[in-house]
């Protein structure tokens, strides 16, 4: 998986194809469709008891534009995107911000910072690229009350 490119911090708001949105509030920009991702924004919901998390479907416009605006292709398996204070990361350093943000037992993404990056860039790329197996589903279907609380889309 390619890094993100540097940027400066909170980029998006220059960048005319992104639409306007709240970036106040962590953003999690995962794949709508996938049965795993439905359950990180359920698993994000259920944790995030100060509601402070948001979640957006990489096949909506504000998704799509965003992973755009960081070189990722919105139809890769492996687009995961986080955005918190500004700055973004993808893949596995996404999933590890993300419990580290969370705390509680959302810390426990933090072991992967034992694999060397390499290891933890190929797991996420195997489990990306296998996701389907695994089922699809549509997140924004029916989601629970405290997952639509934080959807955007």
């Amino acid at each position: 998986m390619a890094a993100l490119p540097d940027r400066p911090d909170h980029s998006w708001r220059e960048d005319g194809a992104v639409p306007g949105f709240d970036d106040t509030r962590p953003l999690a920009v995962m794949d709508g469709d996938c049965v795993l991702c439905s359950w990180g924004a359920r698993t994000i919901a259920r944790l995030d008891r100060e509601e402070a998390f948001r979640i957006c479907p990489v096949q909506s416009p504000l998704g799509s534009a965003l992973v755009r605006h960081f070189e990722q292709d919105p139809e890769d398996p492996q687009t995961w995107l986080f955005l918190d204070q500004g700055k973004a990361w993808s893949g596995m350093d996404a999933i590890i911000r993300i419990g580290e943000r969370l705390g509680g037992v959302g810390r426990l993404a933090s072991l992967m910072r034992i694999l060397p990056a390499p290891l933890r860039d190929w797991l996420y790329r195997r489990i990306a690229f296998n996701r389907y197996r695994f089922g699809r589903t549509d997140m924004c279907a029916l989601p629970d009350e405290a997952l639509r609380r934080r959807l955007i889309d």
